[in-house]
């Protein structure tokens, strides 16, 4: 067994290996705190088919028996993944992909297992440190190690990897991969930061990841690793000369500005062409043939892009041309249209209660979600006819993405008691359609008439850079820039500051200049998208719609909610039917009514302001006769309050007999003239009388 330990934010960090899982590639047991993980990376022997592409799964799992508890569902054991586990999935991925070396196709897998969970330390950045160790010791062929580390700011000061309780007063959460020389990828929610702050974070984090990449260095000087060679298919030189004949000359009329879909036609019928006439000489060789033009197609396209000529003709800064709808579906309580080019989203915006949250069992216990944004990408919007099975982890990641863009301009709970669902319909996608989602949802918020704080828009950016270090960013990226460039680089925000981040590079790293280019130019592009989206809707609607639900706020003592709930939910239940309202009532008694009708509402909020009526002398009421005696009458001045009119109360004059004057089912006004220490109220219908004729002469 080998393991080292490193202090890192005042707490023991430890990696370890050769106790555990000692059949995998290779097996890692990570440590911080209290938290442990354990990650084991198996690839398939022997030479692998040529898939076209490298053939990794990333699973993480966190088991609920890692923080003592047992999962919630008939079963009784972890399920399919969940979003939160899909994320971090995604955010080990990411990072790790572009390490493994061009040829090495074999299907390989890395399982992380969350085993122990101490409710303060994170696991999600621990999963690509144990990834790339684990990687790293093995026979895999692999490009490490890389780290990475979360990024937080309490009190204005930088926090590397804070606990849970730092991160509930955080601005930011930013979690950074990369190896000892760069950054290769970016993931973070902002509290409106700006470009200057993001990048001080960003540099601030970098030297964690370098005392972690330090770490596994250190422990790889133990071992004797030898890695698998990587048998590259040499190219066929006689095929790369005839293709390279063939196409002279004719390579750049294919990226001439035009759509995408004339883009991809012209494209896909020059490769038949080609292949009907090389075929008789290379047969077999389809493939080939096909994938060395697309390789001198993205190359031409990668040059032209470096001296200012972009796929569609713009220049390197131009967003697309934009098109906004509001109000789009009758029925919905908010809906936008957002075109940008050739990616189109359609967001819709729904209200709902309490009732209407998202339930989540994870190890951290029982939580709600209160805001959900799902993004759907259906086939048809990229002119494909394939069927769907599930949720993709792209649609998982892409409406995560936007979620966390919008969430922070969203009015809070007790200012705007309602659950809100976004969700983004991509029907067009030619680049970012992620961002669009984001514009889409910030107007379909505001359709609604939700008061949201500042509109928020999104632009993605991309990166071409040659061997020279010549590069070119680019504004706005479109689908195919995006495929053959070096980054993608997303930023959300308002007019004042960032609020989403997320960059993926393709190269060994950025320079500190290119990623404040970047995120300035992004800025610039942001900046455009909403003042575009202003032209078509700068606030909020005054009114929701007429078919959103309406919501009252009331509040009752704590000792009260028993009985405003009664036996078994009866009473709450029975008001709930009664109104066709829904009734909430939270642990600090506060409540919300939520219903179509506001009359209805107000009978029910009325009747929670009667419950809970704490009885004051001098206060006037019209209430019920409910029960007479010998000495006097019983009147309800409250839904579970009585008060006594004794018979000298009633009337100036003697009165002989109660039901003289009174009788059970009479309404009658009274006034609390006195409230005992055991709380029984005396009721007098003499002193109102009194009290209203000095009122009139006064």
């Amino acid at each position: 067994m080998i393991k080292k330990e490193l202090e890192l934010s005042g707490r023991t960090l430890t990696i370890e290996t050769g106790r555990l899982a000692k059949q995998a590639s290779g097996s890692v047991l990570v440590t911080y705190g209290e938290t442990v993980l354990l990650v084991a990376v198996t690839s398939s022997k022997g030479e692998a088919e040529d898939r076209g592409f490298f053939p990794l799964s990333v699973d993480y799992r966190e088991k609920f028996y890692a923080s003592g508890k047992i999962p919630g569902g008939f079963f009784k054991r972890e399920a399919r993944p969940t979003e939160k586990e899909i994320l971090t999935c995604r955010l080990t991925d990411r990072p790790l992909r572009p390490l493994f070396p061009e040829g090495f196709n074999n299907e390989t897998r890395l399982d992380i297992n969350v085993i122990s969970f101490d409710e303060e330390n994170e696991p999600d950045v621990l999963a690509a440190l144990g990834s790339s160790f684990a990687l790293s010791i093995s026979d895999i062929p692999f490009n490490g190690p890389i780290a990475s580390v979360r990024i937080g700011r309490v009190d204005g000061q930088l926090v590397m990897n804070p606990t849970k309780e730092q991160m509930l007063v955080s601005d930011f959460d930013l979690v950074l991969s990369g190896s000892a020389e760069s950054i290769v990828m970016v993931e973070g929610k902002c509290e409106f930061v700006s470009e200057d702050d993001i990048l001080t974070a960003i540099q601030y984090g970098h030297e964690g990841i370098k005392e972690l990449v330090r770490l596994q260095n250190d422990l790889l000087s133990e071992m004797n690793v030898v890695k698998r060679d990587v048998i590259k298919k040499e190219p066929n030189t006689e095929l790369i000369t005839a293709v390279d004949k063939f196409v002279e000359g004719k390579i750049s009329s294919l990226n001439d500005p035009k759509d995408k879909d004339t883009r991809y036609s012209d494209v896909d019928n020059f490769i038949t062409l080609a292949i009907d006439s090389l075929i008789v000489d290379f047969p077999d060789f389809e493939s080939e043939i096909k994938s060395h033009i697309n390789h001198l197609v993205a190359q031409d396209l990668r040059s032209k892009t470096l001296n200012g000529k972009r796929a569609d003709g713009r220049d390197l800064t131009t967003v697309r041309d934009i098109s906004i709808g509001t109000s789009y579906l009758p029925r919905a309580h908010g809906s936008s249209t957002f075109t940008r080019g050739e990616t189109q989203a359609l967001v819709v915006a729904t209200l709902g209660g309490k009732r209407d949250e998202q339930m989540i069992d994870s190890i951290e216990g029982l939580s709600y979600k209160r805001i959900m944004l799902h993004y759907n990408f259906p086939s048809f919007c990229v002119g494909e006819a394939r069927g769907k099975f599930s949720l993709s982890r792209r649609e998982v990641g892409h409406g995560n993405l936007a979620e966390r863009s919008i969430i922070p301009s969203l009015p809070a709970f007790e200012d705007f008691p309602y659950t809100i669902r976004l969700v983004s319909e991509i029907l067009e996608s030619n680049g970012s359609s992620s961002m669009a989602s984001v514009c889409g949802s910030s107007l379909a918020l505001m359709d609604a008439g939700v008061p949201i704080k500042h509109a928020i828009a999104g632009v993605a950016m991309g990166l071409i850079m040659d061997d020279s270090g010549k590069y070119a960013i680019l504004t706005d990226i479109l689908g195919t820039e995006d495929h053959i460039g070096d980054m993608d680089f997303k930023v959300a925000g308002s007019m004042d500051g960032i609020t989403a981040i997320q960059m993926d590079i393709k190269v060994d790293g950025l320079s500190s200049d290119i990623l404040r280019k970047a995120l300035f130019q992004a800025k610039d592009g942001r900046v455009h998208i909403l003042n575009e989206m202003n032209k078509s809707l700068d606030h909020n609607r005054a009114t929701l719609s007429v078919h959103a639900p309406k919501i009252g706020q009331s509040s009752m003592p704590v000792d009260m909610i028993g009985m405003f709930i009664g036996p078994g939910g009866k009473n709450i239940k029975g008001l709930a039917e009664k109104y066709e309202v829904e009734i909430n009532v939270e642990e600090d008694g506060s409540c919300t009514v939520l219903g179509l009708d506001q009359e209805n509402i107000n009978s029910v909020l009325d009747y929670i302001k009667q419950m809970t009526y704490v009885p004051t002398v001098g206060d006037v009421f019209t209430g019920e006769v409910v029960r007479i005696l010998d000495f006097g009458a019983f009147v309800k001045i409250s839904p579970t309050k009585d008060g006594l009119v004794h018979i000298s109360e009633i009337k100036k004059e003697r009165v002989e007999k109660v039901t003289d004057c009174l009788n059970i089912g009479d309404d009658v006004e009274v006034k609390i003239i006195k409230v005992d220490d055991t709380g029984r109220i005396s009721l007098s219908m003499k002193a109102l009388l009194k009290w209203l004729l000095e009122s009139q002469e006064k």
